[in-house]
């Protein structure tokens, strides 16, 4: 099986990343109160969400759905659910507490969900990487 990589879908994951594991290491940091902790789980789930991410975009970016907002809302919180598992079963394995881990995931499930809204709204407005795309289509 080819993988074809997207340098839009490359782009979207790296953008994302950042901001997804900047606010994963504050919120895990305000949980724990472990600087150290909260650096360790963003750093394991940087791979891990940054290859659960990828995927999930590519396959949306093959659904058929028109309406942007809507979309981009069923989209936010689809990928929520996935990240939120993730992230309880990393930070419950880092701080040996599940509930810990828990309740950073409850915390990310409404600060993620608005980032992410924002991140995607704002990679709307952005051409980058569609010219070739849109090419395709055009001469269809």
């Amino acid at each position: 099986m080819k993988i074809r990589l997207s340098k839009r879908h490359l782009a979207k994951t790296f953008t994302w990343r950042f901001i997804a594991t900047s606010d994963t290491v504050l919120i895990a940091f305000l949980i724990s109160g472990d600087l150290n902790s909260g650096l360790k789980f963003g750093g394991i789930e940087i791979l891990t969400k940054m290859i659960l991410y990828y995927f999930n975009d590519r396959i949306w970016f093959k659904t058929k759905l028109e309406n942007s907002r809507i979309r981009h809302l069923i989209k936010s919180f689809s990928w929520r659910f996935i990240g939120t598992i993730d992230t309880v079963i990393i930070s419950g394995v880092i701080l040996g507490n599940f509930i810990s881990g828990g309740k950073i995931g409850l915390i990310e499930t409404f600060t993620k969900i608005f980032l992410y809204y924002l991140h995607e709204r704002l990679w709307y407005k952005i051409d980058y990487g569609l010219a070739k795309f849109r090419t395709r289509r055009q001469n269809k």
